[in-house]
């Protein structure tokens, strides 16, 4: 019966017997195949059908055999299931078929009908609906398993699909990890071997030169061809020249013909036959990229800086980038790591391959490694279109600017980099955000320009301020610094830079000085007609790459890369750069030339000087072109770089540089200021013009990037008129040094004490007790103001103003308070100035001078000896210090009888010399300086410009870089042979002192600017912080005040009792203290804030 309703379940369910076989294999059922039952009997047939059921009806019929014998009644009201065979068919041995025969009897059949035919008939019905439900059921999970089975194997083919690819792609970067070690490892390699022979170079030339040991005196015949070194100062200016061994004086190289100049008319078609793809580039300021910009600088995800902080790694990013340098730009692999930078040129690319090997000589950083220790600031920079690029400056004073594909790569580098931001010159926290911050976010958050508004740093200080957040650097001759000119007469004998008629109007850009040019620039713009490029008034912008290398032709590097950029061709003499007033008039008359200065104007007198000696021609006139023709009121370069500086800082040009300010970087840059300013350029050159991500057509954002090569305008960051000085006002003269008591003099009791903690034990000098005098300029006698502690001739009040005040352990002659260095000197060693150096937080004395070949540092509070410093091979005999930074580090530099000198590097967090306190009783020396042939007298170091000078007891003074180089020697006149005193500014000046009162002024290269002999026995001489003013004082007792320049004479003090041992200016340059030869110490009143008003008007 089962079987049958399976069969007609199957059958209107319209499935076929393999469709339900695996269903019913899975709801239990087990059905006889149909061709079996042909072999089998009705019997067996029996048996196995009912095999499983009537067990079931037997315990059926026996447990309600109560009940059932009441009910299944017979035709006569007999109990079936007592009488006849009824409990007989219910156990379990008979056999099935009996079951079936007694319940297919007649008796049974009709009792059942009558008492269970409607039941039967419901659970028939039941049971169909059942079978249907189950059918629908089967159905749908049938159908659910094939969906899910698919599903399955759709995702076993996906992640088998997934695997294939993470273990193609985790194999693709096994063997790109493999090629980037391969890659590491060459370059390392090649960096190593690089290294090996420029330390193999460098021992070479120690040994060589004239001053070395295998030097011969006819080697100074030789011509030394010099360039000028990538080194900055604080005001980022590059004055320093080292020897160049790629120098030559070029024989090769043509002049060009005038008729290869193309006319102005020539030069604006170019312009406008430009690739089209710029018109349709042409995109309005994004009002969200606006918004970004006027943003707060946290715009970095905090998260997105958690995620790059999470990074380790023995190569945390390693990028495509591009190198740029000042004409080259080549493609390589920038990789970090968690201490250092690496870049790696590639040199098979075929655009490296182009470059010339001249140009590449003078390419740093094509396998460079920079640790992370070195980096000191890292800035955001636009290249090509694109804010994609960076520039990293680094503690050797040196830069470099990569440029990468994207800003999400530039992200990516500066969050992988140190925490250093912009650095800590602006004022600005030292974090990532600072260094991805734009110019206008820098120019908001800095407080330069309130200190400029203060007085606190210079015009120059703050143009290069602008320059360098505006994007311009030194890496881009695009984008190259630009500085105003400030001055329009070149014509004059002398110069006064009182008359408002010798100043430049810095309210108008350069094309619109001249009232001429002015309205022919004015009618251009009203009449323009180019389909679509918006109007402009000048085709060209007032600094690009040509223009600097015309600017800077005649050093090195710059003549190679103009040369490399002009087929090999000097340009024709009659459009050289030849002249300072021939450059100005062309500025005013010439309508293709708008050209700025550079700030190599105002402090680099070299690049006015052929020194190479390039063969420049003749203009038509028959006049040679070498030397720059100067004005007249400028007899030689270095004048003109002064005088210019003089006048950029003149209060002429400080009331209006708020002006020029606004044209170049301001809201005079663009939009209706600009056009009523006749100050709008080609729209090519703004910022945020054209940009590739507009360019849908790949093969033009290929070639756009070339296409780009004119100089951009700077970036805008003001939008609204630049705050000018608010005390700006014309220069009134001023009578420095006069109005005020130019002498305070505090001096000791001769009598008084018996030693000076700073002196050793064989000196005996009294103590310097503290005393003022009256406002006169007569200094009193000792005897009239000297004393103990409160005597009549010493007061506090008086004193309040000074820079010096009473030590009470001095003033207090108790033994027990006594500080001194009873340490015993070598007795060959004639003690003087040079035996000193106090550390710039006066808590600490350097001494020299000692039998044990040392020098050591003591404790100026407490006077005990904290650090004994070895490394020469004789007694040490002089000591010197540049000036500290933040934190009070600095470099001590120190001298001996062995013909040396060591550099040193003191330690202001741990006080000690070198950076390691472990390792504090064997500090190693940074560099080794050879060259003297004699004993070492004299030292002079300037951490600023990265120059030693040192002078020997016979001999020129040697010029040495911190890093151990011998860049030249400064030999005076025939009667300065033998070197005393030296001072070096960071100004650039080099003021030594020799036998017999004889002085020199010398250029930090070499050359000798002025020279003068004193009747007196100098003892001490010093230099004002700005170069200008050098101070002298000997046995006399007199200070006198000298013009550096040209040793002028500006001052003389009224002359003490005692003779001057030793000098220093207070930190604010009002104060000189003297230490005279009796033990007292004198103040003067100098204020050399003030003295330049006097002697900068008139040249």
């Amino acid at each position: 019966i089962v079987y049958c309703e399976v069969e007609q379940c199957e059958l209107r369910s319209g499935l076929t017997p393999p469709e339900l076989k695996p269903f019913s294999s899975l709801a239990g059922f087990q059905t006889a195949p149909r061709d079996a039952g042909q072999c089998l009997s009705i019997t067996t047939k029996l048996e196995r059908a009912l095999e499983k059921v009537a067990p079931l009806l037997r315990e059926i019929f026996v447990d309600f055999a109560p009940f059932l014998s009441r009910t299944l009644l017979g035709s006569h009201g007999q109990e079936l299931l007592i009488e006849g065979t009824g409990l007989v068919c219910m156990k379990s041995s008979t056999s099935v078929v009996e079951l079936v025969m007694l319940l297919c009897s007649q008796e049974w059949q009709n009792s059942i009908q009558k008492n269970a035919g409607l039941a039967f008939i419901e659970l028939i019905n039941e049971g169909r609906l059942l079978c249907h439900a189950m059918k629908d059921h089967i159905v749908r999970v049938a159908n659910e398993a094939e969906f899910i089975l698919n599903r399955q194997r759709a995702e076993d083919v996906h992640k088998h699909a997934e695997f294939e690819s993470n273990c193609a792609q985790y194999a693709a970067d096994r063997r790109e990890e493999e090629r980037m070690c391969d890659h590491l490892i060459s370059a390392a390699k090649h960096r190593d071997h690089v290294t090996a022979n420029q330390l193999k170079q460098k021992i070479l030339n120690i040994l060589t030169n004239k001053h070395g040991a295998w030097g011969t005196m006819s080697q100074s015949q030789l011509h030394d061809f010099w360039r000028l070194d990538y080194w900055e100062d604080d005001l980022r200016r590059r004055r320093r020249f080292v020897r160049n061994p790629f120098g030559s004086t070029h024989p090769d190289v043509s002049l060009k013909a005038l008729e290869d100049y193309g006319t102005e008319e020539e030069e604006e078609e170019g312009l406008k036959s430009k690739k089209t793809f710029r018109s349709q580039s042409v995109v309005s300021q994004n009002p969200e990229a606006e918004l970004m910009l006027e943003g707060d600088d946290d715009a970095v995800s905090l998260l997105q800086e958690k995620e790059m902080d999470n990074l380790a790694g023995p190569v945390v990013l390693s990028t495509p980038a591009q190198l740029v340098s000042p004409v080259v730009v080549v493609h390589g692999t920038l990789s970090i790591t968690t201490t250092e930078i690496y870049f790696e040129v590639d040199e098979d690319d075929p655009a490296f391959k182009k470059i010339h090997t001249k140009v590449l000589a003078y390419s740093e950083g094509l396998h460079g490694k920079w640790m992370f220790s070195e980096i000191r600031a890292v800035f955001s920079r636009r290249y090509l279109l694109q804010n994609t690029g960076l520039e990293v400056f680094m503690a050797n004073r040196t830069s470099v600017m990569f440029n990468f594909p994207d800003q999400a790569t530039v992200k990516r580098v500066v969050y992988s980099l140190p925490r250093v931001g912009v650095g800590t010159s602006y004022g600005l926290p030292q974090a990532r955000r600072i260094s991805l911050a734009t110019p206008r976010q820098l120019f908001k958050s800095s407080n330069m320009t309130q200190r400029w508004q203060r007085r606190e740093i210079s015009n120059f200080e703050y143009l290069m301020f602008l320059n360098t957040i505006a994007g311009r650097t030194y890496n881009d001759l695009n984008q190259y610094p630009v500085f105003p000119w400030v001055l329009t007469n070149y014509e004059s004998e002398e110069l006064d830079l009182t008359l408002p008629g010798n100043f430049r109007d810095l309210s108008k850009p350069i094309g619109a000085l001249n009232p001429k040019r002015a309205v022919f620039y004015a009618e251009r713009y009203d009449t323009w007609e180019e389909d679509g490029t918006p109007p402009h008034h000048y085709g060209s912008l007032y600094s690009t790459a040509n223009t600097t290398l015309l600017w800077m032709l005649r050093i090195e590097p710059f003549t190679t890369f103009f040369l490399n950029a002009n087929e090999n061709q000097f340009d024709h003499p009659d459009r050289a750069f030849s002249g300072i007033a021939r450059a100005w008039r062309d500025c005013q008359r010439d309508t293709a030339d708008v050209k700025e200065l550079i700030p190599e104007f105002y402090y680099l007198p070299e690049m006015f000087v052929n020194s190479s000696g390039f063969e420049l021609g003749q203009r038509e006139d028959g006049t040679p072109v070498s030397d720059i023709e100067l004005p007249a009121w400028a007899k030689k370069p270095e004048d003109f770089v002064r005088i210019n500086r003089m006048a950029l800082e003149s209060e002429f040009v400080s009331c209006q540089l708020h002006q020029w300010i606004d044209l170049i970087f301001g809201y005079k840059q663009r939009g209706p200021e600009a056009v009523r300013a006749l100050n709008v350029f080609h729209f090519l050159s703004y910022e945020g013009s054209v940009t590739l991500d507009t360019i849908a057509d790949p093969a033009q954002r290929e070639v756009a990037p070339p296409e780009q090569e004119e100089a951009p305008s700077s970036a805008r960051f003001v939008t609204v008129p630049h705050p000018p000085p608010p005390d700006a006002r014309l220069p009134q003269r001023a009578d420095p040094g006069l109005e005020d008591d130019p002498e305070d003099e505090a001096q000791g009791d001769p009598g008084g004490g018996d030693g000076n903690p700073s002196r050793g034990k064989d000196l005996k000098c009294p103590s310097p007790v503290p005393s003022t005098s009256p406002p006169d300029r007569t200094p009193p006698s000792p005897r009239g103001t000297a004393g103990l502690r409160g005597a009549p001739g010493y007061s506090l009040e008086q004193a309040h103003h000074l820079p010096i005040e009473m030590d009470p352990l001095i003033a207090n002659n108790s033994g027990v308070s006594k500080r001194q260095i009873t340490d015993l000197v070598d007795q060959s060693i004639q003690i003087n100035t040079h035996c000193f150096v106090v550390t710039a937080d006066n808590r600490y004395i350097l001494v020299c001078g000692f039998w044990d070949k040392s020098f050591r540092v003591y404790s100026t509070e407490t006077g005990k000896l904290t650090q004994i410093v070895f490394g020469h091979w004789d007694v040490v005999t002089c000591l010197a210090r540049s000036e500290s930074y933040i934190g009070g580090d600095c470099y001590i530099v120190s001298g001996s009888r062995d013909a040396t000198l060591l550099l040193w590097y003191w330690s202001g967090r741990h006080h000690i010399i070198g950076d390691n306190p472990n390792n504090s009783d064997y500090p190693a020396p940074r560099a080794v300086l050879t060259g003297h042939d004699h004993e070492v007298v004299c030292v002079s170091v300037c951490a600023e410009l990265g120059l030693v000078i040192s002078g020997a007891k016979e001999g020129p003074c040697l010029v040495h870089t911190i890093t151990g180089d011998l860049l030249r020697a400064l030999e005076g006149p025939e009667l300065c042979l033998r070197p005393r005193l030296i001072s070096v500014s960071s100004e650039g000046h080099c003021i030594i002192c020799y036998e017999r009162g004889r002085f020199c002024n010398f250029s930090i290269n070499g050359k000798l600017l002025a020279q003068m002999e004193v009747n007196d026995s100098t003892r001490a001489i010093l230099l004002s912080s700005d170069g200008q003013n050098l101070v002298t004082g000997g046995d006399n007792g007199v200070v006198e005040v000298w013009q550096a320049c040209d040793f002028k004479q500006l001052y003389i003090y009224p002359g003490c009792d005692a003779g001057i041992r030793a000098m220093d200016l207070s930190h604010d340059q009002r104060t000189l203290i003297t230490g005279m030869a009796s033990g007292s110490i004198v103040a003067f009143n100098i204020d050399f804030n003030r003295w330049h008003y006097e002697h900068q008007n008139r040249y």
